[in-house]
């Protein structure tokens, strides 16, 4: 019996890989309702288990690539590979209303200017007090700290090292933890309980997955708000990221 299940896993990567990680979901929402009350959104617990699963992965096989490595799991490395990435990007961008977009008004641009501007500038500080002095790593493990979208999205653009890649998915992952867990905790202090207000936070927060999952243990109702500033916050920081944000690095550093 476990010997056809493996066939299957392994003739149908990639079918098992979305049959595995929904499972993980179904588990992280069950403990995120049950264990949390639902402050904690499953889409966070379900990050930081799928953390812990590939460093596991990576430890039993010895490989690079975490669950990846073991052949009933390689599906899982196609399913996180840059071509269901880029067009799950791709599919969020077709879900943005232009003009709900226009009702964020000047509110929403300066949010949006100022979530990737801060965040790039922490993760930049960062990069250099940990001994990177080259502008390219700079700048990926920079925009890493705008989205883990951002991050791959920009080394690739300029040839980064795949280590200094992996920091960046790792800064920008960290950030959507973060965002998932503090958001349902900070709401009432921020007045994070209207559209207008939601607008404003998902676009200075950045990552749709963290804001969409803090938002939806804070009101669901706040979900497509900020989602659709954050959305375009990650376009943003794709387009700005390799090009106008590398210059100035470069600028500066040589």
């Amino acid at each position: 019996m476990l010997h056809m299940l493996e066939h299957v896993f392994v003739e149908q990567s990639l079918v098992a890989a979305f049959a595995v990680i929904g499972g993980l979901m179904l588990v992280s929402h069950v403990i995120g309702k049950r264990l949390t009350g639902g402050r904690v959104h499953g889409s966070a617990i379900a990050i930081v288990l799928g953390l812990v699963l590939a460093y596991c992965g990576g430890l039993a096989t010895g490989g690079k690539r975490g669950l990846a490595d073991i052949p009933a799991l390689a599906g899982i490395g196609l399913m996180g590979g840059a071509m269901l990435r880029d067009f799950a990007i791709v599919a969020t961008a077709f879900e943005v209303d232009v003009i709900e977009a226009r009702r964020a008004g000047l509110l929403g641009v300066v949010a949006l200017a100022l979530g990737t501007v801060l965040p790039f500038l922490v993760g930049t500080l960062t990069a250099v007090a940990f001994g990177y002095h080259d502008a390219v790593s700079i700048t990926t493990i920079g925009a890493g700290a705008i989205t883990y979208i951002v991050g791959p999205v920009t080394g690739a653009a300029l040839g980064a090292d795949s280590t200094v890649m992996a920091l960046s998915i790792a800064t920008g992952v960290t950030k959507a933890v973060m965002v998932m867990v503090g958001t349902p905790l900070v709401a009432r202090l921020i007045g994070l309980d209207n559209p207008r207000s939601a607008m404003a936070y998902g676009g200075l927060m950045g990552t749709v997955s963290g804001v969409a999952g803090g938002l939806a243990a804070t009101d669901p109702k706040l979900v497509p708000y900020g989602a659709l500033t954050a959305t375009f916050h990650t376009g943003i920081g794709c387009l700005v990221g390799p090009s106008l944000l590398f210059l100035i690095v470069r600028a500066l550093v040589g």
